[in-house]
């Protein structure tokens, strides 16, 4: 062997850092949006499996937290195979998820007693490579309980979804701060369409991608999941140029 032949311990090395960077050529396929303009701003052209992604409602009302709720139950119904949903509170609402999309016969619901036993099973979720996608209701997330995620998901290729809801004021204030997610959303309601009947349009969100590990951070105005876990463009930007309607920022 040529005493520059690259080692297999290095080689594995490398091929790991590329992966949790989240650099084309990694292992487990992605869970694409359906939406282009989403998409093409992920790597890879959707939402990574066998990784974490973190997502909050864009203010600390109800109002915003449901619709996080709604976007990441039209992810999960997506996803392939049974959904393991972690709380601590009973106020999980099965038919708002069914019109996202998550049937109640794929929905597993899981009640822990407190926020270091939900990470726990949040973990044991991803570890077991039986349900397709985990879902876990959480209040702080830190680097560690991240990293620990992450490595439980990326063993399986389930996908992680860290819904972050907060009891207090101060514990908001933690979804800033780094964590091991490959992505880290925010949801927030807008007014829906105006019909020329009377009557409710399809609700709209605003859909920020605050981080994204190897790719860029952009707002987009959609309109809600559908019976399939399917978001859309409202009428009035489909036919945009391209870049028309999104705003870009630097990746945090």
């Amino acid at each position: 062997m040529s005493q520059h032949a690259e080692s297999p311990v290095v080689a594995a090395l490398r091929e790991r850092i590329r992966h949790l960077e989240g650099a084309p050529g990694s292992r487990h396929p992605v869970l694409p949006f359906g939406v282009e303009e989403m998409d093409r701003r992920l790597p890879g052209g959707g939402l990574a499996l066998g990784a974490v992604h973190e997502v909050a409602g864009g203010g600390r009302g109800a109002v915003d937290g449901a619709a996080a709720a709604l976007f990441v139950a039209g992810i999960a119904a997506r996803a392939k195979g049974k959904v393991l949903w972690c709380v601590t509170r009973s106020d999980l609402f099965a038919p708002a998820l069914a019109q996202a999309g998550l049937a109640p016969d794929r929905l597993i619901h899981l009640e822990a007693g407190d926020e270091t036993a939900l990470l726990a099973c949040f973990e044991e979720g991803l570890r077991h490579g039986g349900p397709g996608a985990v879902v876990a209701e959480v209040a702080r997330l830190s680097m560690t309980a991240s990293r620990r995620l992450q490595l439980a998901a990326e063993g399986t290729g389930a996908i992680g979804l860290a819904l972050r809801r907060w009891r207090r004021e101060t514990e908001a204030a933690g979804f800033g701060q780094p964590t091991a997610s490959a992505t880290r959303w925010r949801v927030s309601m807008l007014s829906s369409r105006p019909l020329p009947v009377p009557g409710l349009g399809r609700a709209r969100w605003l859909v920020e991608l605050v981080r994204c590990r190897a790719g860029e951070s952009a707002d987009f105005e959609v309109e809600a999941c559908d019976g399939k876990g399917r978001l859309a463009l409202p009428a009035t930007m489909a036919h945009r140029p391209p870049e028309a309607g999104f705003s870009r920022r630097a990746a945090s």
